[in-house]
């Protein structure tokens, strides 16, 4: 349950460990992806003798929504509410899916067989930012693998489109004046349309300073075409202390880690989580 919000999550375990406590990789998907695109690098993972949790951020995949209200407050009849409520669903909020993330961890670590001193967490592309905003707030989390990750969502102030509607959209929605986005809308080339006066908010990239006990591994697409890696993942490793590591993936742009480059992905993932986490 994420504020009150009921989510879902895959598990995986290798053979053999059902009564073992095991070091443990939580893995967030990207803008408008689902659980469910990650079952083929959880299966790897697993294999590899690690316990596995992959789960859909709420309003997206087999997680319910949060509930908003339709029309005016209904009187409360033995301190109970009957209430017409429409579902928020295939948006982007990061401060949602952050919040998501750090109640996956606290989920997680009651499973039988996570060994909460062996926490790591995977993101890819926006998680990539995720992993980072959570392993500053959360010490149980010991490594993080940051995946063609984009840390810094404040370019939506200064876009000479994106930025004159945020603070527009903020003010009409909190003026009741603006709904919510109709679910899984394309916005650009990705599924999903942002909030926008949220994404303005996020910015891991600040919280890199506070990730010092944490092993971190930053892959970044040599070709990116969303972004300057410049502005995120180097500018984040470059930031970094402790423990750290920058790989660059050669002749791919940012889906390539999925495609064509995603073995070598997974071994790099593997490689230092079975060195840091293990």
């Amino acid at each position: 349950m994420s504020e009150g919000t009921r989510m879902a999550a895959e598990l995986f375990s290798p053979k053999g460990k059902e009564n073992e406590k095991l070091a443990t990789i939580i893995m967030c998907h990207g803008w408008g992806g689902t659980a469910k695109g990650l079952r083929r690098d959880a299966i790897v993972f697993s294999q590899a003798g690690f316990f596995v949790v992959v789960f859909d951020y709420r309003g997206w995949g087999n997680s319910d929504s949060r509930l908003v209200l339709v029309g005016d407050m209904p009187a409360s009849k033995d301190g109970k509410l009957i209430a017409e409520v429409k579902e928020v669903r295939e948006v982007v909020d990061p401060i949602d899916q952050t919040t998501d993330l750090l109640n996956a961890i606290h989920w997680t670590a009651g499973e039988p067989q996570c060994d909460e001193n062996r926490i790591g967490l995977w993101g890819s592309s926006f998680a990539g930012g995720h992993v980072v905003y959570a392993a500053a707030r959360d010490p149980r989390v010991k490594v993080i693998v940051s995946q063609v990750g984009s840390l810094d969502a404040r370019w939506s102030l200064t876009h000479p489109e994106v930025g004159p509607q945020v603070f527009v959209q903020g003010a009409a929605r909190t003026r009741g004046e603006l709904d919510y986005p109709e679910p899984g809308v394309k916005w650009g080339t990705l599924t999903g349309v942002p909030i926008l006066e949220k994404l303005m908010r996020y910015a891991p990239i600040e919280d890199i300073g506070r990730c010092e006990k944490v092993a971190k591994l930053f892959i970044i697409a040599e070709n990116e075409e969303l972004f300057d890696n410049k502005d995120h993942a180097i500018l984040a490793h470059a930031r970094a202390t402790g423990v750290k590591k920058l790989v660059v993936v050669e002749g791919i742009k940012h889906y390539g880690i999925y495609y064509e480059k995603r073995l070598e992905a997974q071994k790099l993932a593997l490689d230092w989580f079975n060195t840091h986490l293990k």
